[in-house]
C-alpha cells in the first residue's frame, strides 16, 4: 500500500520521548541506572494523514501532565508542516529493585517541567 505501518508511530514515539530525556539532561539509561523505570501503562494515536515509506517525518515530543507517581507525554508527527498522527503515552514510576510503582524522583522533576506547555496567559 506504500504506507508506513501503523506500529512505526510508537516507535517514533519512543525515540523522541527518549530524545526528550536527553534533552532534559539524562540519558534513559541513565535514569535507570539512578534505579528507576518509566513504565508505559497506556499509549494513545490519532491518525490524520498518511506517512509513506521513504519520507521523512518530524516528531515533536513534550510532557503534557506531571503527578506524584506518573507523567504523560504528548506527540505530533508532521512532515513539511502536514500533520500526520497525534498521541500521547502514559507512564509510571517504578523502584527497578522492587518493581513497585514509586514517586516522581525529586532530582528529575525540574529537568521534565521544563518540557511542560507553557500555561495560557492569564486575564489581564
Amino acid at each position: 500500500m506504500g504506507i508506513v505501518h501503523h506500529a512505526n508511530y510508537l516507535v517514533w514515539f519512543e525515540q523522541a520521548r527518549t530524545r526528550l530525556c536527553l534533552e532534559a539532561g539524562f540519558h534513559y539509561a541513565d535514569i535507570e541506572r539512578r534505579g528507576y523505570l518509566l513504565l508505559v501503562t497506556g499509549a494513545h494515536l490519532a491518525y490524520r494523514g498518511p506517512s509513506r515509506y521513504g519520507e521523512t517525518v518530524d516528531v515533536a515530543c513534550w510532557v503534557e501532565r506531571v503527578a506524584s507517581r506518573g507523567v504523560t507525554f504528548a506527540y505530533l508527527v508532521s512532515r513539511d508542516g502536514d500533520l500526520r498522527a497525534t498521541g500521547s503515552t502514559e507512564h509510571i514510576w517504578v523502584d527497578a529493585g522492587s518493581r513497585r510503582p514509586t514517586r516522581f524522583p525529586a532530582d528529575l522533576q525540574g529537568p521534565f517541567a521544563r518540557f511542560l506547555p507553557a500555561p495560557p496567559p492569564g486575564p489581564e
